[in-house]
């Protein structure tokens, strides 16, 4: 009998897909965790093309964790939510030494400790995820999300190799792992490159790219993006007993069962130490291959993390001690203006293109025309340009040795860009205005501000859907929002009719909004989100807040004149009442939504406080959400009409007018007490 005409009995072609499969995740793991192959790539293919054969031959004996299942599903239609049974929490963050120190100091006095071990690991700055393990087997994997809530992107995980789709060793029943998934820099040039060379816009960064990569809905476009990870800690576990006494241990522990742990993890003994480690890697951070913005330092021993606790999101035991901004030259080759949602005039470089922190940098902030004048910029200058994480690069000086004279001082200009109506400027600001109301780009603005999340939330206007509506007459004020139609939109470049449908049930969803965000929403300069809350709780109908005197606005607790007379000045518009009417027409709520969902709601009712100094358990923004969740206010004076005083650590002088004042100084605990619920 010819070899060829020999044909396996099912339990051969079983054993041998088992086999393939465990050889194929053996040299997996060495390639991807251990950075250390076994052997040649064309074997590995062989292998994999083998495998793949004799599925498609016998499809049942296809499994969950078979190296060929990470990619192939079909595409999705959106992301389900997954709950955290565990908060991924996030950090707190320090810049410089004497924060750090701080911190160390304080955590070690509240463990009545003089030195404790650190694990120092390097915050690599992608996108942090779960993943779910059940009988080994990999079954779930989310985003953070808000902390408690995130994204299924189980399948666009499966498509990173790195990621054990069936874990090796002693394992528990079932596993919960966090991890930071990045976009190495290595990659991305090379990915960047790929796509000019087929006409397409390349992407601003690699931890953008990351987040957007884990959010396709076909996860084949996910698989054709080189993303990994590293697993930076252990969630929770069931079924087996699974005890380490120190966070250190239990990340061997994660990578014995083929968990990607970075290797340049290091275990402080002290302070002293730990500084030393991030000293090395502010010096060596560009020479990695990864997106690196700080390290985060965490208190070794578990029982003492559980002990220390967490203050609203943020763990006591754990804190990111970030890296110093990015700085370098290059040229400013050119100053431009653009236009912003209330009309301001904005300065903005146009730069040399240079990379800084592993981004291509072309344009940055000038703030204003008072900013460009203290800082003696002139078009043609060779400026530093700072970016620190996130933040919108900026000009930081210009390096006038390197003047040759030849440069050209900046004027703002004196017609809008946009619409060429004359700009004016208030004596008491720094920003040049274009009051035309009519004016393009400001409505573009506005658009975009208006269906925001934080006011209106109006999911599938951005973009180029929002600037199309108003290109075609469709939206001219912000209350031709809500009489688009459907047969409007789908007139529009790229939207189809399940377009259309989805953007006509936010914009309705949207009329239930409530008032803080339909007042934040309206663009009023100098009233954000916080200011928007306070007048809603005060008026509780946009009506009263229309009718309100300067006098009456000026009496409201963080209203000043400023505010005030903006707020006035908005409404005197016979265009913005327009706007407004408009909107009740077409039942847009314009009431106050009280929240009912605390049990001792009211319990601070009419109660004004001030606070001073750092709390233990609270943030700023926590404090004053409970505060007036409960009733209350917070102002930032004390004066005659202040209930209570909040004292944290290191009181400023509103101490000492408190107590002149003999207003009552409560701290933290005592606050705590007083908003207990009677039983």
């Amino acid at each position: 009998m010819r070899y060829a005409d020999y044909k396996m009995s099912h339990e051969e072609v079983t054993k041998k897909i088992n086999s393939l499969r465990s050889e194929i995740n053996f040299h997996n793991h060495r390639y991807y965790i251990e950075d250390d192959p076994k052997i040649s790539d064309r074997d590995y293919d062989l292998m994999m093309r083998n495998l793949i054969h004799l599925e498609s031959e016998y499809p049942e004996l296809i499994t969950p964790d078979s190296p060929t299942q990470r990619v192939g599903a079909q595409p999705q239609t959106d992301f389900s939510e997954v709950e955290h049974r565990i908060p991924l929490l996030s950090l707190g963050n320090s810049f410089n030494d004497e924060e750090f120190e701080s911190w160390y100091k304080k955590t070690i006095n509240t463990l009545n400790l003089n030195d404790t071990e650190l694990s120092c690991e390097l915050k690599i700055d992608g996108l942090a995820v779960s993943l779910l393990y059940e009988n080994g087997i990999f079954m779930q994997g989310a985003t953070r999300g808000n902390g408690t809530t995130g994204e299924d992107i189980t399948l666009n995980l499966k498509t990173i190799n790195s990621i054990p789709l069936k874990l090796i060793g002693n394992y528990p029943h079932t596993l919960e792992v966090r991890g930071e998934v990045y976009f190495p820099k290595s990659h991305f040039v090379d990915f960047n490159i790929a796509r000019k060379e087929k006409g397409l816009k390349e992407y601003a960064n690699p931890r953008n790219t990351a987040a957007g990569s884990l959010r396709q809905l076909n996860a084949s476009v996910t698989a054709e993006r080189p993303l990994d990870i590293f697993i930076y800690g252990y969630g929770w576990s069931e079924g087996g007993r699974y005890t380490f006494e120190n966070h250190f241990d239990s990340l061997i522990y994660l990578k014995s069962l083929g968990f990607k742990i970075n290797k340049s993890n290091f275990l402080a003994r002290n302070i002293t130490e730990a500084k030393e480690f991030y000293q090395h890697w502010v010096d060596e951070r560009h020479n990695i291959d990864y997106e690196c913005d700080g390290i985060v330092f965490k208190i070794n021993d578990l029982q003492m993390q559980e002990f220390l606790g967490s203050i609203g999101r943020e763990p006591r035991w754990a804190i990111a001690y970030k890296f110093p901004a990015d700085r370098t030259e290059t040229q400013l080759l050119d100053i431009k203006v653009n236009v912003g949602r209330t009309g301001s005039i904005n300065p903005y470089a146009i730069l040399s293109p240079i990379n800084l922190g592993g981004v291509t940098i072309k344009q940055a902030t000038l703030h204003n025309e008072e900013y460009i004048k203290s800082k003696d910029l002139r078009i043609g200058d060779w400026v530093y340009v700072e970016r620190a994480g996130e933040v919108i690069p900026q000009v930081i000086a210009s390096n006038i040795s390197k003047r040759t004279g030849k440069e050209i001082n900046f004027s703002m200009p004196e017609k809008c860009p946009s619409c060429l109506h004359t700009t004016t400027k208030n004596p008491d600001e720094a920003a040049l205005y274009c009051t035309n109301m009519s004016c393009p780009a400001q409505m573009v603005r506005l658009v975009e501000h208006f269906i925001s999340k934080a006011a209106m939330n109006i999911d599938g206007m951005g973009g180029k859907t929002g600037i199309s509506l108003i290109e075609n007459n469709l939206i001219k004020n912000i209350s031709d929002i809500y009489n688009l139609k459907k047969e409007d939109l789908v007139e529009l470049e790229r939207m189809g009719d399940k377009s259309s449908d989805n953007l006509i049930s936010a914009i309705e969803a949207s009329k239930n909004r409530n008032l803080s965000n339909l007042i934040f929403g309206l663009g009023i300069k100098h009233v954000g989100s916080e200011i928007a809350d306070i007048l809603s709780n005060h008026f509780e109908h946009i009506d009263k807040l229309i009718n309100a005197s300067i006098e009456e606005l000026e009496e409201i607790d963080l209203i000043g004149p400023q505010i005030s007379k903006s707020i006035v000045d908005y409404f005197d518009i016979p265009e913005n009442q327009f706007i407004i009417s408009t909107m009740k027409k077409y039942g847009v709520n314009v009431r106050h939504i009280k929240n009912t969902t605390l049990e001792n709601m009211g319990i601070l009712e009419n109660k004004r406080f001030v606070i001073t100094g750092k709390l233990d358990n609270f943030s700023r923004s926590e404090i004053t959400k409970v505060i007036k969740d409960l009733g209350g206010a917070i102002t930032s004076k004390v004066s005659a009409q202040t209930d209570y005083l909040l004292v944290g650590i290191d009181p400023g002088s509103k101490l000492q007018q408190a107590t002149q004042l003999e207003i009552p100084i409560i701290n933290e605990s005592d606050f705590l007490l007083l908003i207990k619920p009677v039983e």
